[in-house]
């Protein structure tokens, strides 16, 4: 592991921190903080915590020592000067004296001394760092060094690894017990550059920020080159490749079991994000998975994130009915184990627990890969990032010995500890959260106003779009977790190929908002033959493609769905003109309706659109100008010309299409979307 660090970013950061009247040391302190989260080997997702001891003034502008500390909430990777509140350290320290200090009791003496009582909660490791006499401290969950940590002997191997460069801490739960003994061992041998706290992580320490952070970047060298002299661990079986189309199919198997295991008494709907790095290859790889999956987390603070264990699967080799029936077993089986878990540990808790859902966070499926569990993109992309991370400290604590975590008495009290619970956050969910929505013709006006909707509403979004570029322009436009997919909807191939890629990164698809189209003007009866059949191509068959691929995942999940159209009034008002365009979006509408004929009976709706006049690409400016014009009327009056007359909005068709999806007993239904137009009402 090199080094980050630059004189001239750490200047920059004094300069540019200074003019907002933050010290240097905290300005160093967030400058090498950062450097830290930036390297997902040392830290994942709000994982770690670091310090600096310092001064600042109290409310009568004197000088105070105080301990500036990363607060709750705060991840490293982004962390500013605010993240690190500032808690008058004497009163800190003179709590070591104390005998016994209940969790609750803790915090509370921590908020006590908070020089901005509006400042998040200090970290939970506080007292940790404020024993310990060093200025600068780091803390992270460096994969390398959990390897050697999670040894059934780590006490030995982290000794013939470091000498006497460290010293060792026996596993204790976070808190102030954890910090007086970490003290106590760190003042038996003060000129330590860290200490290494077995099944948890590692500490080192600095006179500055830099000292402090090479030397963790040192510690964690000297783990990866012990680790490295070690012969490797290889895959023990070659399962058969699976296609691109075989994972889609497997993971919309897993969403429907996970969903048929839950019922209805957890949440059943659930997005997947499955990984396959070389290390996870390695280790679903391996006739050992089973045994490997039931050891346990790599550091007790991945436990809410993860659960315990993962879920165990096998190989989708041949039927896959006969693989779901098999997942679902193992499902039984994981959520038995789990309850079985909470009763044995709320047993011992001398505080009542309530149980969480039982179900899994993430499942290992032998020769294909790891799979994030959440109920949003995000806390699945969390859960396959830290199983990600479990499987190289795994693999690397078996080229040294036997990884062997945590047993399950002190995860239980990690996952079910109060402090760490209150990470988690318990928001409301919005009404399709947990659903995967996939938007066609996404980069357009109604596609991008659309799939915002969808967001707002909490749903995953994919948008496809014959414009890749302008794909992503508009997903950025929404959030970090938006796919967008460069796909000719025409084009049953891409499309096949771009639904893969959905159920790759979501697990699955609920809603499909089929909204690509194109218009071309003329008279039908001298329309050429190949204009009518481009028409149909795109207005068509391309969503008769989109309607066919979705069907095969949501068939796979057997959750229902939801197929939407945008047809438009075209369909019951044809317009002069527009016939290729009409008779198209006729022969749409009659699609629409046997969609909803056919699949009903399997829980999926279909339903159409009918917008009119949307400024979009479909109707240009010069369109809309020329329109006008032959009515002998303005633009604003054209736009405006129904009986509510108020022009109709792409938001309008896109807020339609959401009152479609969650519609639930509806099916085979045309919603009008164009202010009231007597022609286009349905006879």
């Amino acid at each position: 592991m090199r080094s980050r660090w630059s004189n001239a970013d750490a200047r920059a950061a004094v300069a540019r921190y200074g003019a907002l009247g933050v010290s240097e040391d905290l300005a160093l302190r967030t400058y090498s903080a950062r450097l830290l989260g930036a390297d997902r080997a040392l830290v994942l997702h709000g994982g770690g915590n670091t310090s600096v001891k310092t001064l600042a003034k109290d409310v009568f502008g004197e000088a105070v020592e105080v301990l500036c500390v990363k607060g709750s909430g705060w991840d490293l990777a982004s962390i500013e000067p605010a993240g690190h509140p500032a808690v008058r350290l004497a009163p800190l320290v003179r709590l070591r004296g104390l005998p016994r200090l209940s969790d609750e009791e803790m915090v509370n003496a921590q908020r006590q001394n908070l020089i901005d009582t509006t400042a998040p909660n200090p970290s939970v490791e506080t007292l940790l760092h404020a024993f310990i006499g060093a200025k600068f401290i780091d803390h992270t969950h460096a994969e390398a060094v959990l390897a050697l940590a999670n040894q059934p002997d780590g006490a030995r191997i982290v000794a013939e690894a470091y000498g006497e460069r460290v010293g060792v801490v026996p596993y204790v739960m976070p808190g102030f017990d954890l910090a007086k003994l970490a003290a106590q061992i760190y003042d038996a041998r003060p000129g330590v550059e860290g200490l290494v706290l077995l099944n948890h992580g590692v500490f080192s320490f600095g006179a500055d920020a830099r000292e402090s952070y090479e030397r963790m970047i040192a510690l964690v060298s000297t783990a990866e080159a012990f680790i490295e002299r070690r012969p490797a661990v290889a895959p023990t079986r070659r399962p058969k490749a699976v296609g691109a189309d075989r994972k889609a199919q497997v993971l919309a198997n897993l969403r429907g079991a996970l969903a048929d295991a839950a019922g209805d008494r957890w949440p059943g709907r659930w997005i997947l994000d499955l990984r396959e790095t070389d290390a996870v290859k390695t280790l679903v790889d391996s006739e050992r998975l089973a045994d490997w999956a039931a050891r346990g987390v790599a550091t007790p603070d991945h436990v809410i994130r993860t659960k315990r264990r993962p879920l165990a699967l096998p190989a989708p080799q041949g039927d896959l009915e006969v693989w779901r029936k098999a997942a679902a077993g193992a499902l039984d089986v994981f959520i038995a184990d789990y309850q079985r878990y909470f009763a044995s540990g709320a047993k011992r808790s001398k505080q009542p627990k309530t149980p969480l859902d039982p179900l899994p966070r993430v499942a290992a499926i032998a020769g294909l890969g790891l799979a994030g569990i959440g109920r949003n993109a995000a806390e699945a992309s969390v859960a396959a990032d830290i199983a990600q991370s479990w499987a190289r400290t795994l693999i690397d604590a078996e080229r040294v010995g036997r990884f062997a975590p945590l047993g399950e008495a002190d995860t239980f009290a990690m996952e079910y500890w109060s402090l760490e619970q209150a990470k988690l956050g318990k928001t409301r969910e919005r009404r399709l959260e947990r659903h995967v929505a996939v938007i066609t013709g996404g980069a357009g006006a109604i596609g991008a106003a659309s799939a915002k909707a969808f967001a707002a509403e909490g749903a995953q979004i994919a948008i496809l779009d014959v414009d890749g570029v302008a794909a992503r322009a508009a997903a950025m436009a929404i959030g970090a977790e938006v796919l967008a997919i460069g796909c000719d909807v025409t084009d049953a191939g891409q499309v096949d190929a771009a639904f893969a890629a959905v159920c790759r990164r979501f697990g699955g698809v609920d809603i499909v908002v089929s909204n690509a189209g194109s218009a071309r003007r003329g008279m039908i009866a001298e329309l050429a033959g190949e204009a009518l059949q481009a028409s149909f191509d795109v207005n068509f068959f391309a969503h008769q493609h989109v309607a066919q691929a979705a069907v095969r995942v949501m068939r796979a999940q057997g959750m229902g769905g939801v197929l939407l159209f945008n047809v438009s009034k075209q369909a019951v008002n044809p317009g002069p003109d527009f016939g290729a365009y009409g008779t198209a979006k006729a022969a749409l509408l009659a699609l629409v309706r046997q969609y909803a004929l056919e699949l009903g009976g399997e829980g999926i709706r279909a339903n159409a659109v009918n917008p009119d006049r949307i400024r979009s690409g479909l109707l240009s400016g010069a369109m809309i100008a020329s329109r006008a014009r032959a009515r002998g009327v303005s633009e604003d009056a054209y736009m405006k010309g129904n009986l509510l007359g108020a022009e109709v909005s792409a938001d309008d068709v896109a807020q339609a299409f959401v009152f479609a999806a969650l519609m639930k007993s509806t099916t085979g239904a045309v919603i009008p979307v164009d202010g009231g137009n007597v022609a286009a009402m349905l006879r």
